[in-house]
């Protein structure tokens, strides 16, 4: 099968909320060769953009997006999984997760799983968590870098305060800081002092990587 097809194929399955075709057809995409990353980007990644544009459009309701959700984390749930045997030395430890007062997570649960498959040790610690919590994981850890997504202009300032935060415990200077969500920007980046940005999955990897190549 053509590599366009089997990209349709996934896309098409988690547009339609289909947990065992996305399953089916992301499976079929590995054991072709597809590298993970590309079967997400391209596939499942693509299918979650449809699903969003419809969904803003008023055509997809909220009961269909969390359908969707959930085939997507099956999807890429394989990729893990066809991975776990494979014996690869950790590039990295990563902490990430949605800061308080914000439930959005489709993004952030694509940057996790990308970074899993590109060979980082991921502490996912979800949506709505509260600061010291963050904070806490990086000491447990001993994270070389914290993730931090904020969806929402209101629980943007919770970036800026979780990066004073570790300051005031004197770990910022021991951990990387990037962060990202649709409320963000390399601007708000800059001004409350990250070491990055990245506005999707893609960009996200390809930044932590080269910051990870600078140590």
């Amino acid at each position: 099968m053509v590599k366009e097809e089997i990209f349709k194929d996934i896309s098409n399955a988690v547009v339609s909320c289909k947990k065992d075709s996305v399953k089916s057809t992301v499976e079929k995409a590995f054991h072709e060769g597809i590298p993970p990353e590309v079967i997400i980007e391209k596939g499942i990644i693509r299918g979650m953009d449809e699903v969003g544009v419809l969904f803003e459009s008023g055509k997809l309701f909220l009961p269909h997006l969390v359908l969707a959700s959930d085939a997507m984390e099956a999807g890429i749930s394989v990729l893990e999984k066809e991975l776990q045997e494979v014996e690869n030395e950790k590039l990295g430890i990563i902490v990430i997760g949605t800061v308080e007062g914000d439930v959005h997570d489709i993004g952030k649960i694509i940057v996790s799983s990308m970074l899993r498959i590109s060979g980082f040790e991921v502490y996912d610690l979800g949506r709505d968590v509260p600061l010291q919590d963050f904070i806490d994981k990086v000491k447990e850890t001993h994270a070389d870098m914290l993730c931090i997504s904020a969806l929402t202009t209101i629980s943007l300032s919770r970036q800026k305060e979780l990066i004073e935060m570790l300051m005031e415990q004197d770990l910022r200077d021991s951990v990387k800081v990037m962060i990202g969500g649709a409320a963000a920007s390399m601007e708000w980046a800059e001004k409350i002092g990250a070491d990055c940005y990245a506005k999707n999955a893609v960009e996200a990897v390809a930044k932590i990587k080269s910051l990870f190549l600078q140590k």
